[in-house]
């Protein structure tokens, strides 16, 4: 084939050209980080998400149970339940199970905080009673 031809849509009479990968030298891989605000990631307390999850469910789980027992539809005026508030019924039961679900994660997180709290000041109080200590002697 000619240099001058390409089969790839090119120009007729355009030159083609390679151009080779370019490689990135190691030393711009090694180069120290620019200062700056350090991040420190903090994880989620234990429960945050219990909670956030149990309100979510609490909140659709009858919604849905009425767009599903609505979709059911009636088959005969005469029955006394309709499919609409079984369906209703159930979505509202499984609200309850989402809110005891948030219930215990909201629990989950006082007691972390309360935790937490206590270890903070046994930690501040700890210097306190050294330095007091040290004027005895």
């Amino acid at each position: 084939m000619n240099d001058t031809t390409s089969t790839q849509g090119a120009t007729a009479g355009a030159p083609t050209t390679t151009v080779p990968p370019t490689a990135t030298p190691q030393a711009d891989h090694d180069a120290p980080v620019p200062p700056g605000r350090p991040v420190h990631l903090v994880p989620t307390p234990p429960g945050l998400w219990r909670v956030l999850l149990g309100v979510v469910v609490a909140l659709l789980a009858p919604f849905f149970g009425i767009l599903i027992g609505s979709g059911m539809g009636v088959e005969d005026s005469a029955i006394r339940m309709q499919p609409l508030y079984w369906g209703f019924f159930i979505g509202g039961l499984i609200g309850i199970v989402g809110l005891v679900a948030a219930g215990m994660g909201a629990m989950s997180l006082i007691r972390h905080g309360r935790a937490k709290g206590r270890a903070e000041d046994a930690r501040d109080a700890e210097p306190a009673a050294h330095d007091q200590g040290s004027e005895a002697h």
